[in-house]
């Protein structure tokens, strides 16, 4: 007989070949998987979690994540983002060690707060500040958005964070657009996350809107640094607005979720012992 214990993590003595533990906690909304193979003569746990009610699951985490000292995200902004984000986590296109998740809601005046990033391992805003739109997106509202170089507009979707680079706006994070048609000419463009002057209370003040980039996701130099530093190299961003057509073609948006990340942190986690058979094909389920 072999032994498999969960708890804050995953602990095994076991010798053999293939196992699997599913574990249905009353209090998620997700079944985990542990899948347990030997690779080399050393047993390998592979961790998974099997959706029951997506929906469901989502307004969960939204609900534990701290806005207390923040504007509170829109939900249904929240829920699109964050499927897109599980949707390229599945995918393998982001890095397995951050959890944070940036969203720019252009639906909102470039006046407002518009920018979170979002740690959803701690369930905690890091940042939550202006984010400019390209001139030719609109005025104090980004309205029209494109993937087109000299455009100067903004573009929507999905885009994962790459390198940094030190150019006429100091240091700056390179984006590779992940919705074809939509933002994937962004390296191209030269469309980055940078610091800028006109990204400041002083201009919104004066002007009674933000300034505006030539289609970068401009933020304030004070949170530059900072920000770039924190997501960068292989994490999520989203850039939205209300776009009929985006969100009817987005790829990241419109295909199913099939697995969500393990949380372990979670306080609700089921703590199980179980027995597990040696056998290639055993199953045990725990409620």
């Amino acid at each position: 007989m072999k032994k498999l214990v969960l708890c804050a993590s995953v602990c095994l003595s076991i010798i053999g070949t293939s196992y699997k533990l599913v574990i249905a906690n009353d209090n998620t909304s997700a079944k985990e998987v542990v899948v347990v193979t030997e690779q080399d003569g050393e047993p390998a746990i592979n961790v998974m979690s099997q959706v029951n009610n997506i929906d469901q699951h989502i307004k969960d985490v939204y609900s534990q994540i701290d806005f207390s000292k923040s504007k509170k995200l829109d939900f249904d902004v929240f829920q699109k983002a964050y499927h897109g984000y599980i949707n390229l986590r599945n995918s393998g296109k982001l890095s397995s060690d951050k959890d944070i998740l940036t969203v720019c809601d252009f639906s909102k005046s470039s006046t407002a707060y518009r920018l979170w990033v979002i740690d959803l391992r701690e369930k905690k805003v890091l940042i939550n500040d202006y984010v400019a739109h390209g001139q030719g997106s609109g005025d104090e509202f980004a309205t029209m958005f494109s993937n087109t170089n000299s455009s100067h507009q903004s573009s929507l979707g999905f885009y994962v964070t790459g390198d940094t680079y030190v150019g006429k706006h100091g240091t700056s994070l390179r984006l590779h657009g992940m919705d074809k048609g939509f933002n994937n000419a962004a390296y191209e463009r030269a469309v980055v996350i940078h610091g800028a002057a006109y990204v400041c209370d002083q201009f919104v003040a004066g002007q009674k809107r933000l300034g505006r980039s030539w289609g970068c996701p401009a933020v304030s130099d004070k949170i530059a640094g900072k920000m770039i530093n924190t997501i960068k190299e292989g994490t999520c961003v989203f850039v939205y607005a209300p776009q009929k057509n985006y969100l009817q073609s987005s790829v990241w948006l419109n295909s199913e979720i099939v697995s969500i990340p393990v949380d372990f942190n979670m306080e609700k986690r089921a703590i199980a012992s179980v027995q597990v058979k040696a056998d290639s094909n055993a199953t045990t389920i725990i409620q």
